[in-house]
């Protein structure tokens, strides 16, 4: 954990979960999970088909609420009223398995909606017409590898193209945390480990927190600094990198061919 300026209260970490469970319908997504993530970690959610990974990253930006127990979010209940829960997210970037952009607009525009937390309705419609912050917009896609690729259209970037477009949207919003759910399940193996590459990098470098799901544990094992198992909605085990075995992944899996 980054330590605190001498003679301040140290901050919360980004966030702590008690006894908390997800219900949907007659369906437990997660059960008891007790779970602290705390500044600068690089924390991998891994587990089979229905884990209940994609559920906690939805508990970690405050999209899902929990049925019972706390979700803590930099110190404050993920049950706050809208405005301040609002305050909250804007810390925290979101990268999905299906990128979330908007296919036949340019990649600048996709890039400046990491802005529209800051930014008026009218600043945001005037910059779909006359594209705004464009340096800064080159700056994040250079530091991603497609700057070439500012003006094109992202329905025709390649997906490995199109996951670097959205982290640079991350990036732009300039949060405290990066979630990843699922990041490179669409990619082949080459453009996956380019992408956790670029994920851990940016996280390090920056001194960002990191929580990211993945359906291949050997990235889990070699990118990130602590591991979390998931089976069935619980915390089968909580980890760091080499403390975990093949007799671990075989008991989560529940098979000795786990996805790799």
């Amino acid at each position: 954990m980054i330590g605190a300026a001498p003679g301040r209260t140290p901050e919360p970490p980004p966030f702590r979960l008690t006894s908390v469970a997800v219900r949907f319908g007659s369906v437990d997504a997660l059960c008891d999970i007790n779970l602290s993530v705390e500044r600068g970690e690089r924390v991998a959610l891994i587990g089979p088909s229905g884990a209940g990974k994609s559920t906690l990253i939805g508990l970690l930006n405050a999209t899902h609420q929990p049925t019972t127990g706390r979700v803590e979010i930099f110190g404050t209940s993920s049950g706050q009223r809208p405005r301040h829960l609002r305050r909250l997210q804007r810390r925290i970037g979101t990268i999905h398995q299906g990128f979330d952009l908007v296919g036949p607009l340019r990649v600048i525009h996709n890039v400046n909606a990491g802005y529209l937390a800051r930014w008026t309705t009218v600043r945001a419609g005037i910059s779909l017409m006359s594209p705004r912050e464009v340096a800064a917009a080159q700056q994040a896609l250079t530091r991603v590898g497609i700057a070439d690729k500012i003006f094109e259209r992202t329905d025709r970037l390649s997906g490995g193209q199109q996951q670097r477009a959205a982290l640079a949207r991350v990036l732009i919003q300039d949060p405290d945390v990066i979630l990843a759910d699922e990041p490179i399940s669409n990619l082949d193996p080459a453009r996956g480990r380019e992408i956790m590459d670029l994920l851990s990098d940016l996280a390090l470098s920056d001194g960002r927190t990191l929580v990211v799901s993945v359906h291949d544990y050997a990235f889990a094992l070699s990118h990130c600094t602590r591991v979390v198992g998931l089976r069935e909605g619980a915390i089968l085990f909580d980890r760091r990198p080499d403390e975990i075995d093949e007799s671990d992944i075989e008991v989560l899996y529940a098979t000795g061919n786990a996805p790799r």
